[in-house]
């Protein structure tokens, strides 16, 4: 609800410009929502263990989603990215199903090899050829921001499901270097490089959004000038409604509205990790991780790159963002989450002694 609020309030310029009205990124929006809470109540409802059963078609599916968004005639570009694929509005992101995909792979995997963690062969080099495959096809979009999400994800349930810490922190340095050489690489990845280890050098040109985005979040001060009263998203502040609608929110709602959605974010990591520890399985346990790293490493990608402190990558604020595929498809994540918090391990009641009959 916090979104949609924002998403009305930073939306109503861009949207006259696109649409003619300023309601019609809102009215799209309320119609996602509403699609995502059906599918959160739906997802609510299955079984978390019967992902287990569709783990291969899932994993083939998305990748072959990921293949098919590449192929000219078939994949939707957009500001540059061809991310989507669908006609019209009602388009689809691979990426973003890839993430409960590797979700599901990764839990299911580290389930069933439970007895051999510390084996590379057959843990870890099976999780790191699939987030291999999909980052590679992820990063040809471009997409960096859902290949470093993906990353977190994968070793987030690495870590939680045992694996020893020195393979995971080699494989990290290494996809680290990585990602620096693919950054470098590429001249529009590695002029947001540039302007992110000096925005103020390169405010005009490559560092311009983040230095709107630090304006914006500078004229919010404590309270800030008030729901509607922002400033940047009259044209000045690129993707207001949807990287970098946390500028708005810091401009609209000052601090405090910042460290509440913050709050937000960190009390759903709170509960996401209060379903994990009381799942009833292992599986149950490393897909509420899965699920919660997916969600908050996201959240922490994209306001790190809004207020200065990460590369701009590019990802949507989940649940804030304007976004179909992104916002149906965290609710959905969402649903699966409350479907292992309900399947929680209650502890057991403490034995009761019997009370024998006082005597005469």
């Amino acid at each position: 609800m916090f979104g949609l609020v924002m998403v009305g309030s930073a939306s109503p310029v861009i949207s006259m410009g696109l649409y003619g009205s300023t309601w019609a990124i809102f009215i799209r929006q309320v119609m996602w929502m509403g699609v995502g809470v059906v599918a959160m109540l739906a997802f609510r409802r299955i079984d978390y263990r019967k992902w287990r059963k569709i783990r291969v078609p899932l994993l083939v599916g998305t990748m072959g989603m990921l293949v098919a968004v590449l192929t000219p005639g078939l994949g939707v570009t957009a500001g540059g990215s061809s991310r989507w694929i669908g006609f019209g509005q009602f388009r689809l992101q691979p990426s973003e199903l890839m993430k409960l995909a590797l979700v599901v792979f990764a839990a299911d995997l580290l389930t069933r090899r439970v007895d051999r963690t510390s084996d590379t062969k057959s843990v870890i080099l099976p999780v790191l050829i699939i987030l291999g495959i999909s980052s590679l096809l992820i990063l040809k979009q471009p997409d960096m921001g859902t290949a470093l999400v993906l990353c977190c994800v994968a070793f987030g349930i690495l870590f939680m499901g045992g694996v020893p810490m020195r393979p995971i922190v080699k494989i990290l340095i290494a996809f680290v270097a990585l990602a620096l050489v693919v950054g470098l690489a590429d001249p529009y990845r590695r002029d947001r490089i540039l302007s992110f280890l000096s925005p103020g050098a390169n405010h005009s040109g490559s560092g311009y959004q983040v230095w709107q985005s630090l304006i914006g979040l500078g004229s919010g001060h404590l309270f800030g000038l008030g729901l509607g009263g922002g400033r940047q998203k009259w044209g000045l502040l690129p993707n207001a409604h949807t990287d970098f609608i946390f500028s708005v929110v810091g401009e609209e709602l000052g601090l405090v509205g910042a460290v509440v959605l913050l709050g937000l974010f960190f009390l759903f990591a709170w509960y996401g990790l209060q379903a994990a520890t009381r799942a009833p399985d292992r599986f149950g346990s490393l897909m509420a991780i899965g699920v919660t790293v997916w969600i908050t490493s996201q959240a922490l990608i994209n306001i790190g790159a809004v207020i200065g402190v990460l590369p701009v990558t590019g990802i949507p604020l989940p649940f804030v963002s304007f976004g179909g595929s992104s916002l149906v498809i965290s609710m959905a994540a969402v649903g699966i989450l409350l479907n292992i918090a309900g399947h929680e391990r209650l502890p057991r009641p403490a034995a009761r002694t019997a009370r024998r009959p006082p005597s005469a």
